[in-house]
């Protein structure tokens, strides 16, 4: 593995990172969201 390898890896795995994030943030959303519509009904 080179350096331009390493650094492609590098950028894929904080990109992976910041995607696994957006989601977790996104389904604790939905979570949150499920709950309210079910006191409301």
């Amino acid at each position: 593995m080179d350096v331009s390898d390493a650094r492609r890896l590098k950028t894929l795995e904080d990109e992976n990172a910041r995607l696994k994030k957006l989601l977790a943030e996104q389904i604790l959303d939905n979570a949150i969201l499920k709950d309210v519509a079910a006191k409301i009904w």
